[in-house]
């Protein structure tokens, strides 16, 4: 459990050290707008090519994995830092992104196998710890960044500090966790079950980051909303996302995952409905609270889910197929929202975010029958 929370708290650190940083990459980088967000697409591809690989990894070779890639991450994470073009910041940035994915998917399945091993949840927990690191790694950042700070020392520090975790917490015992693999037990194919449960969530993470990527833009330009108040946006759906994480996995010890799944897909559904089609500033930031508070249970939960339905011989192998597919919907969402936005509004488009919720919910309890299918067989 530890390991999972200390991994969890690396990949926040990092991620909100990034947020606030990314100007410094970028004039230090000397690019412009357009090469810095073609640069950045690179991250994605980058996770997209490791993650399915370090699932395979972590089956076959168990705990070693963990420390080895949080480590290869943090070290990649400051190489962005010494970029000095468009090419060199796009090389760097596909780096982090093999190295993030490969963490994103090591975190889970050690988190998925504590919560197997010990029989209490840990997931939503896990990603509250994440995104309270976020905050928290954010407001030091821009600390760092108004005493003069750039992007080296900021994103340097932040490795001493990953580098810290691993030696002290990840990777002490990481080989004794290594499972016994199972080689005909492997899925050999992209089974269904893993379809219902990777396009859950990656309707999850469309849903989460159409509110963390056009929140502000939607207070500032559909509402007039003053530049302080529209830029709240992202540490109000921050902060609702750790608290409804921490609070759906203390309710997880009465109540089904599913039911937790259902719930915070409906909740989520009116907490953007409301924030979508709201006439004032303060109102669309509450109904920003509570898409923030719905949604940040749905990802975790499913990704639990999902290790539970595939067992410890292939636990690792399902969670990389799962992230993998919910991870095209955490890059594609933004892209969507503003394609209809260009096409109707803003508002329309984010109001239509609302009906991915909706489905969450309802076909909650799909995965949750595949889940129950799996163990009774």
């Amino acid at each position: 459990m530890i390991k999972t929370l200390a991994g969890f708290g690396a990949f926040g650190l990092f991620w909100g050290a990034w947020g606030a940083s990314l100007p410094a990459v970028k004039a230090e980088a000397q690019v412009s707008d357009g090469q810095l967000g073609a640069a950045l697409l690179m991250v994605g591809l980058g996770a997209l090519v490791s993650m399915r690989f370090t699932g395979y990894l972590i089956d076959r070779y168990g705990g070693v994995v963990l420390p080895a890639v949080v480590l290869l991450f943090g070290l990649c994470g400051v190489l962005p830092a010494l970029a000095n073009s468009a090419v060199t910041l796009g090389a760097t940035l596909f780096l982090l992104g093999a190295t993030s994915g490969a963490t994103d998917v090591a975190i889970n399945a050690t988190g998925s196998t504590a919560e197997a091993t010990t029989g209490k949840p840990l997931m939503n927990l896990a990603h509250g710890l994440f995104s309270i690191a976020v905050v928290v790694a954010s407001l030091g950042t821009a600390g760092l960044r108004a005493a003069g700070a750039g992007a080296l020392p900021v994103l340097g520090g932040v490795f001493v500090l990953i580098a810290l975790v691993v030696v002290v917490v990840l990777a002490p015992g990481s080989r004794n966790s290594a499972p016994r693999v199972v080689e005909e037990k492997a899925p050999r194919r992209l089974e269904p079950a893993l379809l219902v449960f990777g396009g859950l969530c990656a309707l999850a993470y469309v849903v989460e980051n159409a509110w963390q990527s056009w929140g502000a833009v939607h207070l500032d330009t559909s509402l007039h909303a003053a530049p302080a108040l529209a830029s709240s946006a992202a540490a109000v759906f921050a902060a609702a996302a750790a608290t409804g994480r921490i609070g759906g996995n203390a309710l997880l010890k009465r109540f089904h995952p599913v039911q937790l799944l259902v719930v915070g897909g409906a909740v989520a559904a009116v907490g953007t409905v409301v924030a979508a089609t709201a006439g004032q500033a303060w109102l669309a930031l509450v109904g920003i609270g509570i898409a923030g508070l719905g949604t940040s249970v749905c990802a975790p939960t499913i990704i639990g889910m999902a290790g539970a339905w595939a067992g410890p011989e292939r636990r690792a192998g399902a969670i990389s197929t799962v992230t993998t597919i919910a991870y095209l919907g955490f890059l594609l969402g933004p892209a969507a929202v503003g394609a209809a936005s260009s096409a109707w509004s803003l508002p329309v488009a984010l109001s239509g975010v609302s009906v991915l919720a909706v489905f969450v919910a309802v076909l909650g309890p799909v995965a949750g029958r595949a889940v129950a299918e799996q163990r009774s067989s």
